[in-house]
């Protein structure tokens, strides 16, 4: 499945690199949203409906003024970083990242302050209903300082390809924010429910605080790494002058604006859809009790399920972005292409059997996580977003590390107005109802990651690889039928639904693998790739004589 040719690939290590660090913040985002979903376990059963209702009028504040605040720089840290570390320009690498820190404490100091003193006027002009809920943003607003710093700083470790810092900053954030939430939140319920929520506001403040202070310790291990190979006095490469200030200001902007439009797209895209999708169910003939509900059946169940099973792709993103950066800086064009080729393939392979679960077990896993079989056509129609969603997040990362931002945002532009165009027809044809509106969510995403491929081919020449296609969708489709089986005979003899959905999961998965071992989709020195689980996975299976070498594939 990640197989690269020899014509393809060159520095093992530079793969292996990528994606030991997607697998390491893969596994912080699944540990960042168990402890998340029981931090609102214990806060909603602390606030209830009404407390955690103001809670939820601030925080859309908060999102909204941390990604103006930010503005993408992050992700352009982590480019130029690259490039600058890859030409062994140590010195310019420190240098961008202190200028662009001093440009983020500027910005962030600017919308806290903006935020804490257009508390009264948000609430006066009614973008905030419950006037309760000003002491929520007014705790919010230092907040918006420290995580545009801690933002930065991932950037610039990310650069240099660090992605432990990230992972144990993540997790140490949510695990101050959990406690400070539910124990602020108990101290200040006795004050009133504007209080309390109020100091479940101030997790975030103490999440940010947390995950920075892990980020000096890595920043310092750095610099000391930095010394040790490089010296204590940097300089510029000889013959090469220190780019001149404005310069790499710049530099960062024509980088990070067009990332920060991409951002901004997603929370306006969300808000079309709250426009259009209730109002064109009850054209289709709902009521609005219903179409509330049908809504809630979108957006609050099947979007987040897509999103769980593209942890993986969505960490992916984050790795290739500098990885891809440093090899176009070292005019590599076959480890550009290589990597783009890994990225693609592990897309695939991990969205497609998530695609074929959630697909053939919509309706049981609705009434199993969620108590809601109505849940169950959202989800169906919703599974198709999955591998579309994977291929534009990673596609999205490799345009951005070839240096080609804007493209991106234009895509998502084009796809946003497919979208609405698509939810205004679909959704108000009576058999479709919100199932129209989940496959214009599909066709969103699918025409973002199409045309992205399309450019990636224009700039590297790399177009998918319809053999290895073809194995992976193959041993999806054996995976289905494994899974239909499988369910139907244990509903069919003992009934009970959580046993024939998890037992059908670790069935299909199981399947997936199995065949694409025996049809050569997945092989020995793809597997050696994988960091961790790689070399235990390979004497495993060696074992059982489940593997094929490449020459004997090839027979």
């Amino acid at each position: 499945m990640f197989r690269i040719s020899k014509q393809q690939f060159t520095g093992k290590s530079k793969t292996e690199s990528f994606l030991k660090g997607t697998l390491i913040l893969t596994v912080a985002s699944f540990v960042v949203k168990v402890i998340g979903s029981l931090n609102w376990i214990f806060v909603s059963r602390i606030l209830g409906g009404e407390g955690i209702g103001l809670y939820q009028m601030a925080f859309p504040i908060y999102f909204f003024a941390m990604t103006i605040s930010q503005a993408g720089v992050p992700v352009a840290i982590s480019i130029i970083t690259a490039e600058r570390v890859a030409l062994k320009d140590v010195f310019g690498a420190r240098r961008v990242f202190r200028i662009s820190m001093l440009l983020m404490v500027a910005t962030g100091l600017f919308f806290s302050v903006l935020t804490y003193f257009g508390a009264q006027w948000l609430i006066e002009w009614q973008f905030i209903r419950d006037p309760r809920a000003y002491m929520s943003v007014v705790a919010l607003a230092p907040t918006i300082f420290f995580v545009t710093l801690l933002a930065s700083s991932r950037g610039y470790l990310q650069g240099w390809q660090r992605m432990t810092p990230t992972a144990v900053s993540q997790i140490i954030e949510q695990i101050f924010r959990v406690i400070t939430m539910v124990l602020f939140a108990s101290l200040f319920l006795p004050l009133g429910l504007d209080y309390a929520a109020a100091g479940a506001s101030l997790g975030a403040f103490a999440g940010a605080i947390g995950g920075l202070f892990v980020l000096v310790y890595y920043q310092w291990k750095l610099n000391r790494d930095i010394e040790l190979e490089y010296g204590m006095h940097l300089a510029p490469p000889p013959g090469e002058k220190p780019v001149p200030v404005a310069k790499i200001i710049r530099r960062i902007f024509s980088l990070a604006l067009p990332v920060s439009a991409a951002s901004i797209m997603l929370p306006i895209v969300s808000n079309l859809d709250l426009l259009i999708v209730p109002q064109r169910l009850e054209v289709a003939g709902y009521t609005v009790p219903q179409a509330t509900e049908l809504f809630g059946y979108l957006t609050g169940m099947a979007v987040p399920l897509v999103n769980l099973a593209t942890i993986l792709t969505a960490s992916l993103a984050v790795s290739i972005v500098p990885a891809i950066s440093e090899a176009r800086a070292l005019k590599d064009t076959k480890r550009v292409f290589g990597q783009t080729a890994a990225a693609v393939r592990i897309s695939n392979f991990v969205c497609f059997p998530a695609f074929i679960v959630v697909l053939m077990l919509a309706t049981p896993i609705s009434t199993l996580i969620y108590n809601a079989p109505g849940a169950g056509p959202a989800v169906l129609v919703s599974s198709f977003s999955i591998v579309l969603l994977g291929l534009h997040q990673v596609s999205t990362a490799v345009l951005q590390g070839l240096g080609h931002p804007t493209i991106p945002m234009i895509n998502m532009i084009l796809a946003a107005i497919v979208k609405v165009v698509l939810n205004w027809v679909l959704t108000a044809i009576p058999w479709l109802g919100i199932m129209g509106a989940a496959w214009a969510t599909a066709a969103d995403m699918g025409v973002a990651a199409i045309i992205n491929l399309y450019f990636i081919w224009r700039y590297i020449g790399y177009r998918m690889e319809l053999p290895q296609l073809l194995k992976t969708i193959f041993a999806a489709a054996v995976m289905a039928g494994a899974i239909k089986l499988f369910y139907d005979f244990v509903m069919g003899t003992v009934s009970v639904n959580v046993i024939a959905t998890m037992g059908a999961v670790f069935i299909g998965v199981a399947v997936y693998l199995t065949v694409l071992l025996l049809i050569g989709g997945l092989l020995e020195e793809d597997l050696a790739r994988v960091p961790f689980v790689g070399s235990l996975s390979i004497r495993f299976l060696r074992r059982i004589g489940l593997f094929r070498t490449e020459q004997e594939a090839g027979r």
